[in-house]
């Protein structure tokens, strides 16, 4: 016991700070370094404040914030984001005058605060103690506090080396147990819940035959579940109710080329109701007050446009409703579904077209200039008003309502980001709530009783409102169906009876993961080297100091998207096999305007590219990446991407892996699926003309600089990928094999822009996982 008494002593004395000036000499006279010179060549070394300075002098309130900011979080770009820490740091009164010297006691309640170990504390005295116990700070040698003191630099930056200490004081660098791939990679267990029309019963997505097929049971759990579904190739890709039938949605291989298929789980038969082939359909509306019948979209005249029938989904007799003259995009229905909105665009600028009757020509309601969308949601009951989320004008999308003159009123915005999306409940006739994305989801409700209830749910689910999705609800809004999801959890599925206040699990997507297995991911922001401010998230590896790891950075799809904060399979993944992961929202990113958007126009390998490779050196200066040990993986144009990174910066990566990635924008541009046409003109607006911009496109595309690559390579392809062609990966591979580099390359024949087939996945990740430890480890 004694000894154990005593190497506790000597850790506390190791985790607090020494608030005294003086050097310590050796029996030789010989000077040691000041107490503080540690902690403070951290700050120094990450760019927090100059080497030189007075270690004597006070520190103001502004000062240490910013210093608290950079070295405790990972938002050093973002002045948005790092104020929202700020308001969880300092509470209304506090801290009025930044300017002045903060005190030991103030500093104290902020990484108190930080530390998420606030209780009872009243008194910066208290606040000082609960530091103190926490490793944070110590008194003075007299034993006071001191805590109205101004703090010196040099004990503000012990104190944030304390706090850095104290917090990765349980971590050994062992890291965690290996899962396998199949734990991250196999088909989710029953998701998708969804409650019918009358709300006695409930459908949802599980496995059967490796597929996810859909499945109906009775709400009130009596009798067995049945399965309406037989999809033995294809998992199926989504469902819903009409009436008492379920139709659902999948395609062939991967062609995207998807079908409604209809049956009644009463023992109906199951029914291609849109048996065309190379046809790809899309539904509108559900017609919810007209018996039998949906609106959809097909292709089916013309491959390359988009027209809209009404589909009887007893009998599969389709009806022309609107013919597409090559130009419309979107097309909206009002209550009575008739179609009476339209948005045409020729890729680049638009309108959007209205008129009053469906038996009547459209006219110009909206004009949109390049940039600009408008993307209706509904018309209001009456007909009378259309809800629509724009950026017409301005910079953000915010959500709107226009009347029929075209006359727009704001509803919501939100000056840092756009709004993504609105929920409007034709039954009420009003918008319940709108939805955006900072680092995570927020929502801003209409509805106080929606709302009312939504804070509910997250009392008794113990969750944030970003984790907490609502799913479905029944007519009169007392019966919901709750989703939970985190960065550690895949989610799980809730009933919730809001009159009894009941709170029913239905199903865990991965009861074989543990939360507390896995890792947590950490919003982040810095700043591009033109001055851009970049956000992205970086997941660090469980029991992991955040030092000199090995670091995967994974660009994402698009480039129009955006990676988001939530559970991520092939992230967790690699978090769990030592990897500390780097996803970066790039310009031409979604979600942060269209400023940022168009900033990556014409930049595919350029300054697209230079974001990425500064998200690289940011983790780099910040001590958490090993430089030697770098790789990037991403799919689509996070493949492009990958490519790209060993092109261009060859001495960056020690490995890369390329998913349906890009490797010819030419080529790219040839074989756009027949659909996108539409879009051609956007394609030659944000990435480049094939003729225009030639020697842009040529310089952008790695298989043309396949000379350059020296970095280990890993490719994989859909062979049905209507998308990013096979050919993609076949030029860049040949390209290599010419030179005598050889490429591992996997090809799965029934896949299409992705793996969606369990047994395809899991393969892949087991290859991928295979290369990275080869090259990273």
């Amino acid at each position: 016991m004694k000894k154990k008494f005593v190497s506790a002593v000597l850790l506390a004395a190791m985790l607090v700070s020494v608030p005294v000036s003086a050097s310590a000499a050796d029996s030789n006279g010989n000077h040691a370094a000041a107490w503080y010179e540690a902690s403070s060549d951290k700050l120094v070394k990450k760019g927090i404040y100059e080497a030189g300075s007075d270690h004597d002098a006070a520190v103001s309130a502004k000062q240490f914030i910013d210093y608290a900011l950079t070295a405790l979080t990972y938002e050093h770009g973002s002045d948005a984001m790092r104020q929202e820490k700020v308001r969880q740091w300092v509470r209304a009164g506090e801290l009025a005058d930044r300017e002045s010297p903060i005190k030991r006691g103030e500093i104290a309640r902020i990484l108190v605060r930080a530390m998420g170990k606030e209780t009872v504390e009243k008194s910066l005295d208290d606040y000082v103690r609960t530091a103190s116990r926490l490793g944070i700070v110590n008194g003075y040698p007299d034993r006071s506090m001191r805590e109205e003191n101004a703090a010196t630099l040099a004990e503000a930056a012990v104190m944030l080396d304390n706090y850095r200490n104290a917090v990765s004081a349980s971590i050994d660098n062992a890291g965690v147990a290996p899962l396998s791939v199949e734990d991250f990679m196999k088909n989710p267990g029953s998701f998708a819940y969804e409650l019918s029309p009358d709300g006695n019963y409930i459908s949802y997505a599980a496995e059967w035959e490796r597929r996810s097929n859909v499945f109906v049971k009775k709400m009130d759990g009596s009798g067995e579940p049945v399965r309406v579904s037989s999809s033995k190739d294809r998992d199926i890709a989504a469902f819903f109710w009409k009436g008492e039938r379920v139709l659902y949605m999948k395609d062939n291989g991967g062609d995207e080329n998807y079908h409604i298929y209809s049956s009644a789980f009463g023992g109906g038969e199951e029914k291609d109701l849109t048996p065309y082939p190379g046809v790809r359909v899309g539904l509108i509306s559900y017609l919810t007050n007209v018996e039998n019948e949906v609106l959809i979209m097909m292709n089916k005249e013309d491959a390359t446009v988009f027209d809209i029938y009404k589909l009887n989904v007893k009998t599969g007799e389709t009806k022309l409703v609107a013919k597409n003259p090559g130009t419309i995009q979107i097309w909206v229905a009002d209550h009575e579904g008739a179609i009476r909105l339209a948005v045409e665009s020729d890729g680049v600028v638009g309108k959007v077209l209205y008129r009053d009757k469906e038996d009547e020509p459209f006219r110009p309601f909206i004009s949109l200039e390049a940039g600009e969308q408008i993307t209706p949601i509904a018309f209001s009951k009456d007909n009378q008003s259309i809800y629509a989320l724009s950026n017409k004008g301005r910079d953000k999308i915010e959500l709107v309502k226009f009347d029929l003159k075209a006359n727009e009123q704001v509803l919501f915005s939100d000056p840092n980001v756009d709004i993504t999306g609105a929920f409007y409940d034709s039954k009420q006739d009003k918008l319940l709530y709108a939805a955006y994305m900072t680092d995570k989801v927020h929502y801003r409700f209409f509805d106080g009783k929606l709302e009312t209830v939504f804070r509910d749910m997250l009392n008794k689910l113990n969750a944030s409102e970003s984790e907490v999705g609502i799913n479905d609800y029944s007519k009169d809004m007392t019966k919901f169906i709750v989703s939970v999801s985190n960065d550690k959890s895949y989610g799980t599925y809730y009933y919730y009876d809001s009159v009894t206040g009941d709170m029913t699990e239905l199903a865990n997507l991965s009861p074989w993961l543990k939360p507390e297995q896995l890792a947590d991911m950490h919003p982040i922001s810095y700043k591009s080297r033109d001055g851009l401010t970049i956000h992205g998230y970086l997941t660090l590896p469980k029991n992991k100091t955040a030092e000199n790891l090995p670091l995967i950075v994974n660009p994402h799809g698009g480039p129009w998207y955006r990676d988001s904060w939530g559970f991520n399979p092939e992230v967790q993944l690699l978090a769990n096999r030592g990897y500390a992961v780097l996803q970066i929202n790039f310009r031409s990113s979604t979600g942060y305007g269209k400023q940022f958007l168009e900033a990556g126009n014409k930049q595919w390998g350029l300054s697209i590219q230079n974001d990425i490779t500064d998200g690289v050196q940011w983790a780099i200066k910040q001590g958490i990446a090993d430089p030697e040990r770098v790789g990037i993986y991403g799919a689509s144009f996070g493949g492009y991407a990958a490519l790209a990174g060993i092109t261009f910066t060859p001495d960056l990566y020690a490995a890369a892996v390329d998913y349906v990635g890009v490797s010819n924008i030419f080529t790219l541009l040839q074989t756009l699926p027949p659909y996108w046409e539409s879009y051609r003109n956007m394609f030659y607006e944000r990435v480049g003309h094939p003729e225009k911009d030639k020697e842009l496109l040529q310089s952008a595309s790695p298989v043309f600089h396949a000379d350059k690559i020296v970095t280990p390579l890993f490719v994989a392809q859909g062979a049905n990928d209507p998308r990013v062609n096979k050919a993609e990966s076949d030029q860049i591979v040949e390209a290599l094999k010419q030179r005598g580099i050889e490429v591992e390359y996997m090809v799965k024949d029934n896949e299409g822009h992705g793996f969606t087939n369990e047994e395809n996945r899991i393969d892949f990740y087991n290859a991928m996982i295979r290369f990275l430890d080869t090259h990273l480890k």
